[in-house]
């Protein structure tokens, strides 16, 4: 009977291991059954099978650990989460992931009879982004947008991240000035910029150092960049002068489990530079260094005396304004956001040293904003994306997240500006615009938006009459990868 048993047993594990490993343990199994039933195969005696059953436990045993350490040195493949599709080792020292999204515009103008502007479709943004770690602490990306028909090179950077507190980044990407503008395109609630991001630095070439402290409490960034005119982008330079910047930003309550106040960041940013335009009246070139302002609808509203775009084409220093020494710029900013409802304000001021021929000046220009976000369907509010918690699906009867938005901004042009300066019948001193829109989350990846929103103006019209309001409608649909 205790040969039985024993035979009983080996039987369930050696069946149990043909199950797993292959047909080619049946036979064994059928063996032992022999002995089970007291007819055992001739010349096989319990103890071969013994010996038999042994070593298929070391086999097996060998062979786990083989698979487990292949696991552990095998890549990790995702596809569909929130860095889009990646492959990372299986330490996570390296890793490289390919990402991006598409945002597919109409924009549609209403009573633009002074100033008819066109209704169009158009691609606003087609972003590639491809980043990679390497060694855990260094992170390289390159970003190109093939929005409108054309190729820019947005990031191209190497993120040496040290520790928490203290990291160097260097390369071409956003500076670190402004709270909008640092939001990502995917994250922003209205489909176009508020007037304040008219009167930053977009993207350009410098160094940075970076870091939180305090388990985020406190962020700050400090460094050199090549400089450029506001609200501009560039992948050179056009003088030997470059612009310092600085910006801290606070999370006060982040850490203290007070819910209501966890939501609260502010902050403060400033660039300082010597930025000088040029002119050349032998080679017919120009660089005035110097922004125009557009409005939500991309229109045109203000910019400096520059006659080389004129059919004249007049290359002289009489009639072209350019950039002539100190340019600074300071902006305190904040949000807050709780449960479902968040606010976002930041005021920015600009102050640029200017030249006609003989006629100097220091002008200063100024912008706010205010914006308020609720989620109708109750998720949490943030500065990043919305996360539906149900995501559309006709199907289950799910909506996805609805969120309403609306915001004030508003822009100033320095008095001194005019005449001299700027024409006051072609470009405006004042623009004020209120928005109001709805953004629809189906899911993580894909947002449908529509603003509508009204512009007025002070000056910029012939006859010391105002320019003719802005009323436009802006819809998005956008999807990530």
């Amino acid at each position: 009977m205790g040969s039985i048993r024993i035979a009983v047993r080996y039987m369930v594990f050696v069946t149990v291991l043909s199950m797993a490993a292959g047909p080619g343990f049946l036979a064994f199994a059928e063996e032992i059954q022999g002995v089970a039933a007291g007819s055992p195969a001739p010349g096989t005696s319990l103890e071969e099978l013994d010996q038999k059953v042994r070593v298929l436990e070391r086999k097996w045993e060998i062979e786990q650990e083989t698979a487990a350490a292949k696991a552990k040195e095998s890549p990790f493949v995702t596809a569909g989460g929130k860095d889009g599709f990646s492959i990372r080792s299986a330490d996570g020292s390296h890793q490289l992931k390919l990402n991006g999204f598409v945002q597919g515009d109409g924009r549609f103008f209403l009573d633009d009879e002074q100033k008819p502007a066109m209704n169009t479709f158009l691609i606003r943004r087609a972003f590639l982004n491809f980043e990679g770690t390497v060694h855990r602490d260094y992170v390289f990306r390159i970003q190109s947008d093939f929005g409108g028909g054309k190729t820019t090179l947005q990031d191209a950077y190497l993120d040496a991240r040290f520790a928490s507190a203290f990291q160097l980044l260097v390369g071409k990407t956003k500076v670190p000035f402004l709270l909008e503008r640092l939001q990502s395109a995917t994250d922003r609630r209205f489909v176009e910029l508020a007037f304040p991001n008219s009167l930053s630095p977009n993207r350009d070439i410098g160094a940075f150092v970076h870091g939180d402290l305090g388990k985020g409490v406190l962020s700050y960034a400090a460094g050199v960049f090549n400089g450029l005119p506001d609200g501009d982008t560039s992948d050179g330079d056009t003088n030997d002068d470059k612009d310092a910047v600085a910006r801290i930003f606070a999370h006060p309550f982040k850490n203290t489990g007070i819910e209501p106040l966890g939501g609260f960041g502010f902050g403060i940013a400033a660039t300082y530079g010597n930025q000088e335009g040029s002119i050349s009246s032998s080679k017919k070139t120009f660089t005035s260094n110097l922004p125009s302002y557009k409005t939500s609808g991309q229109q045109t509203f203000f910019s400096y005396l520059d006659s080389t775009g004129e059919p004249s084409k007049d290359f002289s220093a009489d009639n072209n304004v350019r950039a002539d020494g100190i340019r600074t710029r300071f902006s305190p900013q904040a949000y807050y956001y709780w449960g479902p409802f968040g606010l976002l304000g930041e005021y920015v001021r600009t102050s640029q040293e200017v030249r006609k021929k003989n006629d100097v000046a220091r002008l200063t220009n100024s912008a706010w904003q205010a914006a308020a976000y609720y989620v109708v369907t109750g998720e949490k509010n943030s500065f990043r994306h919305i996360a539906p918690s149900k995501p559309f699906n006709l199907s289950n009867g799910q909506f996805g997240a609805l969120e309403l938005v609306a915001r004030y901004s508003e822009l100033r042009v320095d008095g001194d500006a005019f005449p001299k300066f700027a024409d006051p019948a072609k470009s405006a001193s004042r623009a004020k615009a209120w928005a109001a829109g709805v953004n629809w989350y189906l899911n993580p990846k894909v947002r449908i938006q529509a603003d509508y929103e009204q512009t007025r103006f002070t000056g910029g019209a012939s006859g010391n009459q105002d320019r003719e309001q802005e009323k436009v409608i802006l819809s998005r649909i956008e999807v990530a990868y």
